[in-house]
C-alpha cells in the first residue's frame, strides 16, 4: 500500500517542526522512513533563516527536509508553483516507500497541496498596471480598494501583503469576482491524515512575543542587512514576509527597532489568528494540545502506522 501523508498544521511557536522530526524518528524505530516536506512559503528562501524560524541542521536531527532553501530572495514564490513542487516531492517519496510529513504554513498552501485546487489565469498588462498602482499608493490603500469590491477576499488577505492584494484585484478584474472561500473539504491526494496543534491564546501570544525578541537578539536585523545586497528589496514575495518587511522599514528610518518588533508581534498574531479561523472550519483535522508528550505516537497511530 502507498504510505500515508501526514500533515501538521497550526500557529507558529507550537512546535510543529520538532514534532515532525520526532514522528520521523519514531518511524525509524518501526523500521520505516519518514521525511519532512516544508509547506511554509518563506522557508524556501536561502538566507532567510532567523526571521522564518527555519529549523537548523541540529534541529532537523538528521531527518531529510524538502523544499527548504530552494529559491533566491529575488524569485517570486507562488501558491501554484509551490503546489507543483510539493506534490512532486510527495509522489517521489511515496514511490520510494517513504512517509512524507508535510509541515504547514498557511491554510492556503497546505490545502493547495492536498485538495483539488486550480488557479485563475493572469494578464500581464493588468498585473503591471496594478503593480504600478501598488508602488504609488501602498499596500494598505490597495487593500482598502479590494475591501470595496471583494470584502470576503480582503478579510482573508493581510493588509500589508501587497502581492496578494494585487493578485486578488487582478482576478476580480479578469473574472468579475475573487472567490475567497476555499474548495469544499475533499482531498485530491490519497491517504491524507491531518493533525493540528493548539495552545491557549495567552500562551501562544507569549510564545510569539518571546520568539520575536529571540529573533532580534539572534541577529534578525543583521540578516536583513546581509540580504539587501542579494536583492531582498527587489523580491516581490521575500521582502513582504512578516519580520523582514518591518525590519526594512526600520532600516529606512520609518520606525524604531522597538516599533518594528511590536509590529512584527502584532502582524504574527493577526496572521495566525486568521489562519486558525480557517483551519478550525476543516472537519478533517484532528486537534492535539501542543504540549502533550504523546503527540508523535498519537499521530502515527492515527495515520495507521
Amino acid at each position: 500500500m502507498e504510505p500515508p501523508l501526514i500533515v501538521l498544521v497550526g500557529p507558529t511557536a507550537t512546535g510543529k517542526s520538532a514534532l515532525a522530526v520526532e514522528c520521523c524518528r519514531r518511524l525509524a524505530r518501526r523500521g520505516l522512513v519518514g521525511e519532512v516536506v516544508n509547506a511554509d512559503s518563506m522557508l524556501v528562501y536561502r538566507g532567510m533563516d532567523i526571521g522564518t524560524a527555519k529549523p537548523t541542521e541540529q534541529e532537523r536531527g538528521g531527518v531529510e527536509h524538502h523544499l527548504i532553501d530552494v529559491m533566491e530572495v529575488t524569485e517570486t514564490a507562488s501558491v501554484a508553483d509551490f503546489q507543483q513542487r510539493a506534490r512532486a516531492v510527495i509522489a517521489e517519496l511515496r514511490a520510494a516507500r517513504v512517509v512524507p510529513v508535510l509541515v504547514g504554513g498557511s491554510a492556503l498552501y497546505t490545502r493547495a497541496i492536498t485538495d483539488p485546487f486550480t488557479f485563475p489565469g493572469s494578464d500581464p498588462a493588468v498585473r503591471a498596471r496594478l503593480e504600478r498602482e501598488l508602488a504609488a499608493l501602498g499596500a494598505h490603500e490597495m487593500h482598502r480598494r479590494l475591501s470595496e469590491v471583494a470584502p470576503e477576499s480582503a478579510a482573508w488577505i493581510e493588509p500589508g501583503n501587497g502581492r496578494r492584494v494585487v493578485r486578488a484585484l487582478e482576478i476580480h478584474e479578469l473574472t468579475g469576482g475573487h472567490q475567497a472561500v476555499l474548495p469544499e473539504w475533499s482531498y485530491e491526494l490519497t491517504g491524507v491524515h491531518q493533525f493540528g496543534l493548539t495552545l491557549e491564546r495567552t500562551e501562544l501570544d507569549a510564545r510569539i512575543d518571546a520568539r520575536v525578541e529571540a529573533m532580534v537578539e539572534a541577529g534578525l536585523v543583521e540578516e536583513v542587512c546581509s540580504l539587501i545586497p542579494r536583492g531582498l528589496r527587489e523580491g516581490r514575495t521575500a521582502a513582504m514576509a512578516i519580520g523582514y518587511r518591518q525590519v526594512l522599514q526600520h532600516l529606512d528610518g520609518l520606525c524604531t527597532l522597538e516599533e518594528a518588533k511590536a509590529e512584527i508581534k502584532r502582524a504574527t498574531r493577526r496572521f495566525f489568528r486568521k489562519q486558525l479561523g480557517w483551519y478550525r472550519r476543516d472537519p478533517r483535522i484532528t486537534w492535539l494540545p501542543a504540549d502533550a508528550p504523546d503527540n508523535a505516537e498519537r499521530i502515527l497511530e492515527g495515520a495507521g502506522l
